[in-house]
């Protein structure tokens, strides 16, 4: 987690929306410091927003420590647990877990990002949804998982101040 600046945090979740001709059901995998759920209040489109974060004490963190607002806003729902073991459908997935596809510091989130949790994450999209995923940096061979489940894909780039930019991937199920 990075509280610096947040930019592609917040883009993770901007370039989803406007991938999507008609957001209103939106999940975030992982709440981080709140940069990318901060971004997904700003837009009214949305009717629902869930965060599933696995680790108790950053919702608190964000809740009591940051000063996070998201408990004010009714279209807000927080859990706590693993985004594979979530159910429902939704327009637009947001996934900011761990580093990314290829750095990973807990080894079960590697299955996120092999072929069957891209398409585990597929198929709790609507016909027109859409997946957003950030990387700490570009990642060519979670790129072609991508396009095996999405008609479209689109890297997205933030430079950052040390290493390489940020990556954010948007795949969409259909052509617009």
């Amino acid at each position: 987690m990075d509280t610096r600046d947040g930019r592609s945090e917040r883009l993770l979740v901007t370039a989803a929306l406007d991938a999507h001709t008609n957001p209103r059901s939106l999940l975030i995998g992982g709440l981080g410091v709140g940069f990318s759920l901060a971004a997904a209040i700003a837009d009214s489109r949305l009717q629902t927003i869930t965060v599933v974060e696995i680790e108790p004490v950053l919702i608190d963190w964000y809740a009591n420590k940051l000063g996070g607002t998201a408990h004010h806003d009714p279209r807000v729902t927080m859990e706590i647990g693993d985004i594979r073991e979530h159910t429902g459908d939704y327009d637009v997935i947001c996934l900011d877990v761990d580093n990314g596809p290829d750095w990973t510091v807990t080894d079960s989130n590697k299955s996120l990002y092999d072929d069957a949790g891209t398409a585990l994450l597929a198929s709790r999209l609507t016909p027109h949804g859409v997946l957003a995923v950030w990387s700490a940096h570009q990642v060519p061979s979670y790129e072609e998982i991508l396009r095996k489940h999405f008609n479209e894909v689109q890297l997205l780039t933030v430079d950052v101040p040390r290493g390489e930019p940020d990556a954010v991937y948007v795949a969409a199920r259909l052509h617009r």
